[in-house]
Parts: C-alpha cells; structure tokens; sequence
C-alpha cells in the first residue's frame, strides 16, 4: 500500500491518532480533520486514495461530507460509526460508502477492511490496460477477471484469479501461505494454511505452459512467488 494517502475524519483526537499510527506504518500518507468543513476541505485540497469518515461531526455531519465527497469523486469511503447506530450505517452506505466500521474497533481490522475496500475499488477507477498483467503467452486481466494462455480464455474462480494476480504483479517476490491468506482472503478468514496450497495447485493445472519464462513456484519452507525469467 506505499504511495497511497488517507483521509482521517474525527473529532476524537486519540481516534485520530491511533489512526494514523496503524495506517502511517502500513505505508500510508495521512491528513486528518476534525469537523466536517475541514475534511470536505482537506479532501479537494489533497484528493486522497480513501476517507475514513466518522458519521458525528462538528459543523457538517458525516452524511453531509459524504454527500459533497460524492458529487466530486468516487473515492473510496469508509464510514465510522458508533455501536447500534443501525439507521446511521445503512444511510451511510446509500450515500456512497463503501463500507463501514462500527466504534470501537480493532486497528488490525481496520487496516484490513482499508486494504479490502481499496482492492475492490481499484477495478473501478484505473484504465483497463493498468490492470492488465502480460507475459510470454499469458495475460491476466483484473478489470474483466480473466486469463488467457496463447489466446486461449481460462476459466478461473475469483479466488483463484486474485491469487493469481496478487503474485503476478508482485513478480519475483515470496510470500508466506500467511502473508497470502491476508492479502488474498482476508483478517477475518479463519481458514488454514492449505488453502493457499489447494489454491496454488488448481492454479497450476490450468496455467502450465511447457518452457514458459514464468512459473509459479514453490519456495520450500518459506511459501510461493511467481517467477520470471
């Protein structure tokens, strides 16, 4: 997630603060306000990658901030809200939200649901030619959801395909079945270990190409990585 930046809404500053430590140390940019004129200035003044909007505000609510957001972009928003505001989370997310947390929450939670929301997000809001990955015969399309081996359309579940992608775009590089499981399945799958390996070997029958500089490959006591050549 380096390179992208966070909006933070709250007139809570210890909320704030905790905040911007978790999301500071995941690589992200922060900017924070505290009531609503602020953060709806804030946003055109920065146009950050996400908002985490807290609903009450000083000045301008939540809602209201959402509202002017919306009408000048379609960035990402997760709104926070307090425990048992039912109506205020269903509202939120008929403004525009993308998604919603409910206060108080685990920061460990949060950065997952930054990390699901921006994956989901991310389809809309780049060219297609951007999330199209291309090797030696094959051609991976996140926008579409496909893959092709010679020209030739394979069919692939979506857990399989982001699996696929996450590896292919991040070339050369290991990661554990761990670091898989929460990129791909995320903080709340309670699933084990060889998911990944189910995964990672229907993925292979379908891709294996004879003499391909690419290969997805086992890294033996540590986890997989997709190599190129």
């Amino acid at each position: 997630m380096n390179g992208k930046s966070v909006l933070i809404v709250d007139d809570e500053k210890n909320i704030c603060e905790l905040i911007r430590l978790y999301t500071e140390n995941e690589g992200f940019k922060t900017y924070s306000a505290s009531d609503g004129e602020e953060a709806v200035n804030k946003f055109k003044e920065h146009m950050p990658d996400i908002v985490l909007l807290d609903i009450m505000l000083p000045k301008k609510d939540g809602r209201q901030v959402c509202r002017e957001i919306r009408a000048i972009s379609d960035v990402p928003i997760i709104m926070l809200t307090a425990k048992g505001e039912t109506f205020d989370k269903v509202l939120g997310l008929e403004l525009g939200a993308d998604d919603y947390i409910v206060k108080p929450f685990e920061p460990k939670e949060l950065i997952a649901r930054i990390k699901a929301v921006l994956r989901r997000c991310g389809v809309k809001e780049t060219k297609e030619a951007e999330n199209e990955l291309v090797f030696d015969g094959l051609v991976i399309n996140q926008s579409s959801y496909e893959v092709y081996i010679d020209g030739q359309k394979i069919e692939m579940p979506h857990k399989e395909f982001e699996l696929l992608y996450f590896l292919a775009n991040n070339a050369n590089k290991v990661f554990t079945r761990d670091q898989l499981l929460d990129e791909i399945w995320g903080y709340e799958f309670f699933g084990d270990s060889r998911t990944v390996d189910v995964h990672i070997k229907r993925i292979r029958e379908k891709i294996d190409k004879e003499n391909a500089p690419w290969q997805l490959k086992t890294v033996w006591g540590v986890g997989y990585k997709f190599e190129v050549n």
